[in-house]
C-alpha cells in the first residue's frame, strides 16, 4: 500500500496529538522485538546535542536483570529506608521493574566543556527519554517515562554505571503491552500556556 505525503502528515499529526502513557500499572511484561528495541534507541539517541558530547548514557535493563535488580536492590534499599512499610508496600517494591518487557535507563552524565552548560546537557539527557517514549508508543507498546524514589537511591546509581554526587537518574522508560487503552487525561488549553510575542 502507497502512502502520499498528505497520510503520513496525517498519521504524524494524530500520533502526537493523541499520544499517551500508559502507566506501569496498567502494563504487563510480553515479548518486544530486539528490532524494536534498536530502532527505540536508534531513535532515542537522535537529539539536539549542542557539540556533539554525548552527555547521557543509556542502560537497557531486561529479562532477569529485571528480577534481580528488585530483588538485590530496589526491595533492600526500599525496607532499609522504610522499615515498618506494609506488606502490599513490600509486594509492590519487590516487582517494580518486572511490570515491564524492557525498562531503558537514561542518565545524565554531563561532561566537562569551557563553553556549553551542565544545564544544556541535562536537557539533551530528557530529550532522549522523550525519544525513547514516543517512539516506542509509535509502535504500538505501552511505554512510561518514570522517576520515582529509585532514580535518586545512589546504590542504584552506581549498578546503572552512574556517577554519585555527578550523573542523575533522567528517568526509567518502562516498555511492555498494554492490557487496556489509556484514557485521556486533563490537558492544559493552549490559551493558559502560549503566549505570543
Amino acid at each position: 500500500m502507497k502512502y502520499s505525503k498528505m497520510d503520513f502528515m496525517t498519521i504524524h499529526n494524530n500520533f502526537f496529538s493523541k499520544r499517551r502513557s500508559v502507566t506501569a500499572k496498567k502494563m504487563m511484561a510480553g515479548a518486544i522485538s530486539q528490532m524494536d528495541l534498536d530502532d527505540i534507541l536508534s531513535a532515542g539517541i537522535r537529539v539536539p546535542d549542542h557539540a556533539a558530547l554525548n552527555p547521557w548514557k543509556i542502560i537497557v535493563i531486561k529479562g532477569e536483570s529485571l528480577k534481580r535488580i528488585d530483588n538485590e536492590i530496589i526491595l533492600p534499599e526500599y525496607i532499609k529506608d522504610n522499615p515498618d512499610a506494609e506488606e502490599k508496600n513490600i509486594i509492590i517494591e519487590s516487582s517494580r521493574l518486572q511490570r515491564a518487557s524492557a525498562v531503558i535507563a537514561v542518565i545524565s552524565a554531563p561532561v566537562e566543556h569551557p563553553k556549553i552548560p551542565i544545564w544544556e546537557m541535562q536537557l539533551s539527557s530528557a530529550a532522549v527519554c522523550m525519544n525513547l517514549l514516543s517512539c516506542a508508543q509509535s509502535k504500538g507498546y505501552a511505554a512510561q517515562w518514570i522517576t520515582e524514589w529509585y532514580a535518586y537511591n545512589d546504590r542504584l546509581l552506581q549498578e546503572l554505571g552512574g556517577r554519585v554526587g555527578l550523573d542523575k537518574v533522567s528517568g526509567f522508560i518502562y516498555i511492555g503491552n498494554k492490557i487496556e487503552e489509556p484514557s485521556e487525561r486533563r490537558r492544559p488549553d493552549l490559551i493558559d500556556v502560549v503566549k505570543y510575542i
